[in-house]
Formats: structure tokens, sequence, C-alpha cells
């Protein structure tokens, strides 16, 4: 079974409590990869004012490190913890990794997924070859995570243009480093985006979805863009203002209101 913990919830900032509303479904949050569930930064913690909010270690991270499986695999899992938690259909937040995790959840599982947001995610890659050169690139990257010192890795990894505008406080290298090279190397091959089936034409059948991606990080919000138009009735999509890739961690404040308001019951 994945790993998870109840995430807590300390007063937010300013004026930004909104009072726990009765009868709020869950929220299920799901981290990218490298990181585990504590590296969401505080929007959980502010979430969970309103609602029971629980992080989940997704394959090959944190203290789901040992499990080897693929992103059906994963969704199988994660509706069997989400089932085992309690009655009653559940939000979730995924971020990257996570987010493409979630729309493996709600498309394998109907009637688990009342609202999703989805931050920074996609629904795959549609032309073959261009899959297949990801595919080459995550097994290059994944050689690297099982071969080098994972704090160089790492920090290549945050290197990257997409993260050209977190700031290093944020983004938590050191955190990162609970994780292990060959276990992060195994969720590459099993859940990077070259293995991914492209999910474009099942969006239909989503639940409400809030595509989120940083107005920066220009590949993703053109896909946050074509991915609400796609998706199924009550969706929307939201460009975060001065934010990159890792929008949820740049600007959480900026985001805090718009998640609240989707989900709100």
């Amino acid at each position: 079974m994945l790993a998870s913990q109840q995430v807590t919830a300390p007063a937010p900032p300013g004026n930004r409590t909104a009072g726990r509303a009765a009868g709020a479904p869950t929220l299920v949050v799901l981290h990218g990869f490298t990181q585990h569930s504590g590296l969401l930064g505080p929007l959980p913690s502010w979430l969970a004012t309103d609602r029971p909010v629980v992080a989940v270690d997704l394959p090959g991270h944190g203290a789901s490190a040992t499990i080897d499986t693929d992103l059906p695999g994963t969704a199988a899992l994660l509706a069997d913890l989400v089932t085992k938690r309690g009655p009653g259909p559940v939000d979730i937040l995924g971020y990257s990794l996570g987010g493409r995790v979630a729309l493996h959840v709600a498309l394998g599982h109907p009637g688990l997924v009342r609202r999703l947001v989805l931050v920074g995610a996609t629904p795959g890659l549609e032309d073959p070859e261009a899959r297949e050169r990801r595919r080459a690139a995550d097994e290059a990257l994944a050689a690297r995570f099982a071969q080098e010192p994972l704090a160089e890795v790492l920090a290549a990894w945050l290197a990257q243009p997409l993260f050209r505008t977190l700031p290093p406080d944020r983004a938590g290298l050191a955190a990162r480093q609970v994780n292990r090279g060959e276990d992060l190397a195994r969720a590459l091959r099993r859940l990077g985006t070259g293995t991914q089936e492209p999910l474009w034409s099942r969006l239909g059948s989503l639940p409400p979805t809030l595509w989120v991606a940083g107005q920066l990080d220009l590949r993703f919000a053109a896909v946050a863009v074509r991915a609400a138009r796609r998706s199924g009735p009550g969706s929307a999509c939201h460009l975060v203002a001065g934010a990159g890739h890792a929008c949820h961690l740049e600007r959480p404040e900026a985001l805090l209101p718009v998640v609240r308001a989707f989900l709100a019951p």
C-alpha cells in the first residue's frame, strides 16, 4: 500500500482561513518526481483548514520507495488507499508526476474522484516519435540517478529551465535527498512521461478539473489551456502570473484562493 500522512493545519497567513466546511471531502495531494509527501510547500496545510488533507508518497519516493509499478498500477494502489480511508469521493491535487497519477485515478476509477486540481501536468505526448524521444531521455536520466551521486543529479534536475524561477529555498534540494537514486531511477522508467499512453481523447469524461500552470512555463501553460477546453463540464484553466513550472511552490499565496474556490463544496 502507498504510504500517506495526514496534513496538519497551521493558521494560514493573513486572513486566508476559510473555516472547515461541514462535509467537505478529503483532499489527497500528490507530489512531483524526486519529491515526497512533505515537499508540496505550504498549500496543503493551508487547505487543511477547510477539509481533511492527506499527502501520499508515490512509488519510488519517500516511504513508498520500494513499490515498483506503472501509472495504472499506481492509480489502482491510490484508489485502494482512498477506498480504505472512508466513504465518499475525494478531491485530488497533483503536481507534475502527481497530476498524471491523478488523471489515471479519475479515468480508471469512475466515481472515486469529485474534483481534480492538476498543477504542471500533461495528458501525455500524442506523437509516437516524441514519446519515443522522451522515453530515451528518461532512460538516460534514470541511468544517471542509478549511477551518479544523488545530490549532483538532483542539482542538475533543478537547474533545468523548468525551474529557473524557483527560489533555492523553496526547491527542497536537501529534503529530496531522503530518496535514493536507484528508487528514483526505477520510478522514472516506470512512471515517466515517456512511458505514459496519451489520455487526450478521454479528457471529456473527467470530473470537473482545474488545470493550473505557471504563466512563465510556456509549454505547460499551453497544455493547460488546451486540456481544460477538452475536459469535462465544470473544468477550467488558471495560469499563475510570474511563476514557472513549480508555481505552487513559487506563489502558493496566489494559488490558494483559486484552489479553495474551485474545491468549495
